[in-house]
């Protein structure tokens, strides 16, 4: 896989990632180790070039990728033996935990470069394996999937459009759909029914803040 980055050469993302995103047990989720920003990680460094820089979404695990992550390891029997899909990977942590939870397979759709190149570490790091989709495949049909993790993908009103009809063909389909989620305003609450609450800081916050409810949803058919 080809990686650009701005300021870091091709060959040596990787590195980058390793030498200065050090592993850390993830909060609320500490079985799960990730490579993890800290202030002088110097991401600047590998910002996406084009029009927009990339937020480094995936230097930092989500409230709601820890909620959903920390559901599926307290309760194995969601994804023991499913082909599961995470749908917006990121740093990979939903993916990890349904890997050690014990999926049959696991596939990680994730479309920034910067991202795989986390996610790849990541997935190393916690001796799991998954399948990535480098691709966008929100407007397609959802892959041969028993089941669909939906962490913190609700956070900008258009994304969570194309999310959202990506999710009505999925449970069309019959594949069961978890969302893990703060509460984010673009969040299709009437689609959704609450399984679990966990206390979880989310990405932002600063160190020692007050942790909030980060909940964990099944999303339901549109009802007749």
């Amino acid at each position: 896989m080809t990686l650009q980055s701005a300021g870091v050469a091709t060959t040596d993302l990787s590195s980058f990632i390793r030498q200065n995103l050090p592993l850390m047990a993830v909060p609320s989720v500490p079985e799960i180790r990730l490579h993890t920003a800290h202030p002088g990680s110097g991401l600047r460094r590998i910002e996406r070039q084009g029009k927009e820089n990339a937020a480094p979404y995936w230097a930092y695990p989500w409230a709601g990728g820890m909620a959903l992550a920390r559901y599926i390891l307290d309760r194995p029997q969601s994804v023991g033996g499913r082909h599961v899909l995470d749908l917006g990977a990121g740093s990979g942590l939903v993916a990890i935990a349904a890997a050690k939870a014990g999926a049959g397979s696991v596939l990680a759709a994730e479309i920034d470069r910067n991202a795989l190149a986390a996610l790849s570490l990541n997935l190393a790091a916690n001796a799991v394996t998954a399948t990535v989709i480098d691709r966008d495949i929100l407007d397609g049909e959802p892959p041969a999937v028993d089941l669909v993790l939906v962490g913190d993908l609700f956070y900008e009103r258009r994304l969570a459009k194309r999310v959202t009809a990506f999710l009505d063909r999925c449970v069309a389909a019959g594949i069961e759909v978890l969302v893990g989620d703060l509460g984010r305003k673009d969040l299709p609450r009437s689609r959704l029914r609450v399984l679990a609450e966990y206390p979880v800081a989310d990405f932002g916050d600063a160190k020692g803040t007050q942790t909030r409810p980060g909940r964990v949803f099944s999303f339901e058919r549109i009802k007749a």
